[in-house]
């Protein structure tokens, strides 16, 4: 699988603006959603090469990034709600 980009670490003091620390909390979240999301599409076979009429060698060196695109679409259009769970969980965290 292809990395998805990653963001700096949060701390404390990052989370000082409320702001600018929700933007971070959510990208977060959807970058973990559409990692969790490419795996899924993974396992569920998305980007295997069918047997008579595949792409070769090509078409499996680069199905993880359209998998892995179309995960962050998912994602970023809504995906299964992990990442709004997961951003109020670390908004709580952080605000605390």
């Amino acid at each position: 699988m292809t990395p998805m980009p990653v963001l700096p670490p949060l701390h404390q003091s990052t989370v000082a603006s409320a702001h600018g620390s929700d933007a971070r909390l959510r990208e977060a979240a959807v970058q973990l959603e559409a990692t969790f999301l490419s795996e899924m599409l993974k396992a569920a076979g998305l980007g295997e090469t069918p047997d008579g009429f595949g792409g070769g060698e090509g078409e499996e060196q680069f199905a993880s990034f359209l998998r892995d695109t179309q995960a962050l679409a998912m994602a970023q259009s809504g995906g299964i709600g992990l990442a709004e769970a997961l951003f109020e969980a670390m908004k709580v965290r952080f605000d605390a």
